[in-house]
């Protein structure tokens, strides 16, 4: 367990937020820290998964994501939303869980975003943060009133990405 955690924020609109958080985590397990990842909006399967089974002693990861896509206009927002609620439900139970030093909850803020968690919500979670526990948030468009109460904010700035120039994800890389 560690002395003194903090709450850190990955935001912003380029690519590397979950990245960053999941090298936390890999650093955190070869220091014998066990975390959670609680993924918001994200039911799909990616590969960091097939890593992450393999260090499953160590880091655990649930996702309360639909399988598909979330659009605004359609009947996965409904989906995505009761999940994400369940996903706040399970933040809840998990931030005095002592098995886990780390605690990320990803793309919590793009959930907000999409108005399917309630910005007090994340804040209580925050304020109920154990002080020997690290807590991360991920997500685009972090409000202030996040960005104040964090402890330590990144912020992914996109330059330039060849998705603009029509590659699509690639296994192993952005999938």
């Amino acid at each position: 367990m560690l002395e003194e955690g903090y709450t850190h924020l990955y935001t912003g609109n380029g690519k590397g937020k979950t990245t960053a958080a999941l090298g936390l985590t890999l650093r955190a397990a070869g220091a014998g820290l066990r975390s959670i990842i609680i993924q918001f909006m994200k039911g799909q399967h990616y590969n960091e998964l097939n890593s992450i089974e393999k260090l499953s002693g160590l880091i655990q990861i649930e996702q309360y994501g639909s399988k598909k896509l979330c659009r605004v206009d359609d009947e996965s927002y409904d989906e995505h939303y009761r999940l994400c609620q369940d996903g706040l439900v399970r933040a809840h139970e998990i931030i005095d869980d002592d098995r886990f030093s780390i605690i990320i909850l990803d793309e919590i803020v793009t959930a907000f975003q999409f108005k399917m968690v309630a910005m007090d919500k994340i804040i209580e979670i925050i304020r109920r943060r154990p002080k020997n526990k690290e807590l991360v948030l991920t997500g685009r468009g972090a409000t202030q009133e996040i960005i104040d109460i964090c402890d330590l904010v990144t912020e992914m700035k996109e330059i330039k990405h060849y998705y603009n120039k029509g590659v699509l994800a690639r296994i192993g890389i952005e999938i």
